[in-house]
């Protein structure tokens, strides 16, 4: 087992489950498994877990609730892995909390890259020195991981501020989708280029006043993104 490494997997689908199951502990990863919201939130409160894989369409709880009970008290990292390919699902997951959403059926080598992600959110270590940057009234403190919009903290899953992050870090370029899936995902899975279309959605609500006028984030038409220069 990778060190003090433990993931739920919450599917009802016992084929599923299992399959994903075996995957996690064939990469050396710690796996409890759940079948129902209610062992899942059981399982939640006895355990200190790394990460969630969580399936919305469960017989007793849904998903999204199951995601705003947990984000009550805790920030362990939810993965939703769902059959819903539509972009209101993945919106809602992600406003509540989630931190990634894969649909149905994907590939395990996909399901690990995105779990590779959001655990080494949980091994950051802050420097010393923090590194800020500012554009307009928008400061990101990249060491903190905290984002602020005149004045006030905006929260961002740890997904979205490793996108806005890649983006500051690089005003005024253009950044191709490949670019940005193979530096946030650690891939360049064609599949996840709605991903990154509804993450930047998500974004934008967060950060632009008027969405539709961006003054942070510009899409640059069937090639990628790009954070304004200044």
């Amino acid at each position: 087992m990778r060190m003090n490494t433990e993931i739920l997997v919450v599917e009802d689908d016992a084929q599923i489950r299992n399959f994903i199951s075996f995957a996690l502990k064939s990469q050396g990863y710690g796996c409890i498994e759940a079948e129902t919201g209610k062992e899942a939130m059981a399982q939640i409160a006895m355990n200190a877990l790394s990460a969630i894989i969580l399936d919305l369409g469960l017989p007793d709880l849904h998903g999204l609730e199951i995601i705003k009970k947990v984000r009550g008290f805790s920030a362990v990292p939810i993965i939703v892995v769902s059959a819903h390919d539509q972009d209101r699902d993945k919106v809602e997951a992600l406003d509540m909390g989630a931190d990634d959403y894969l649909t149905k059926p994907f590939s395990m080598k996909e399901l690990l890259a995105r779990i590779r992600v959001v655990l080494r959110h949980q091994t950051f270590q802050p420097e010393d020195k923090a590194r800020i940057r500012q554009v307009g009234d928008l400061e990101l403190d990249l060491d903190k991981h905290r984002v602020t919009l005149e004045g006030k903290e905006i929260h961002l899953t740890p997904m979205e501020f490793d996108i806005v992050s890649l983006l500051v870090q690089n005003p005024g370029k253009v950044l191709t989708h490949k670019f940005i899936l193979k530096e946030v995902w650690g891939s360049e899975f064609e599949s996840d280029l709605q991903s990154v279309r509804v993450f930047m959605a998500n974004i934008r609500r967060k950060l632009e006043k008027d969405p539709t006028k961006p003054r942070y984030v510009f899409t640059e038409v069937g090639i990628g993104y790009r954070f304004a220069d200044e």
